[in-house]
């Protein structure tokens, strides 16, 4: 089914039900790491180098306001501190809660080359803005800051093959990785839920940078 302007509405208006997500009980078996690296139809949205010591893995919902919070302000830090120095390889899979966040993944994928995460975290920095009642109008006003026209909005929101693409990432980790809420890290492998401080991805981090 296409994403349509009724399924915007919709969705925000479920926003605050499907946002409270309560704690999940452990994966009963941790995927391989073979397995968890396998990339989606649409191919990966990472930063840092692909033989970093550390990688982390971040599923994330484009409506999810612990996300937001994360990307706002421990992202920058993540990526100033460890992303940028080679330490850490950051993956981005989506995994949208409602029909919204699912638009706005769209969007960023649809934005074109090296423009996947400047579109996220705009959307991640005004989401209070676009996570409305009436998101259409706001969100594309973020888009056509990333270069968007009403045309090419409208086409990327009424691209089934996107969608479905990424609707195949969240069910592929809902079935296989046990990710049921939003933030889920995987960092080298092992499964973090919530959004975590920088205090905290750094007590995570730092033993596999010890030689």
């Amino acid at each position: 089914m296409f994403i349509t302007r009724r399924q915007f509405v919709e969705g925000a208006s479920a926003l605050a039900i499907l946002s409270l997500t309560a704690a999940a009980p452990a994966f009963a078996q941790a995927p391989s790491t073979e397995e968890l690296m396998q990339p989606g139809p649409l191919g990966e949205q990472s930063q840092g180098p692909d033989d970093a010591p550390v990688t982390i893995i971040e599923y994330a919902s484009m409506t999810c306001s612990h996300c937001a919070s994360f990307h706002v302000n421990t992202y920058p830090l993540l990526k100033e501190r460890y992303i940028d120095t080679g330490k850490v390889r950051y993956i981005l899979r989506e995994f949208p809660l409602d029909p919204l966040a699912a638009g706005a993944f769209m969007l960023a994928r649809c934005a074109g080359e090296g423009k996947y995460f400047p579109l996220v975290d705009a959307l991640f920095q005004q989401q209070r803005t676009w996570v409305t009642q009436k998101p259409i109008e706001p969100l594309l006003n973020i888009a056509k800051q990333a270069g968007f026209t009403q045309e090419t909005f409208e086409q990327c929101l009424a691209d089934q093959k996107t969608l479905d693409a990424i609707e195949a990432v969240r069910q592929r980790a809902a079935e296989k990785f046990g990710v049921n809420s939003t933030p889920t890290f995987f960092i080298n492998g092992k499964i973090h839920r919530g959004a975590l401080t920088i205090d905290e991805l750094e007590k995570e981090i730092q033993p596999y940078l010890k030689s």
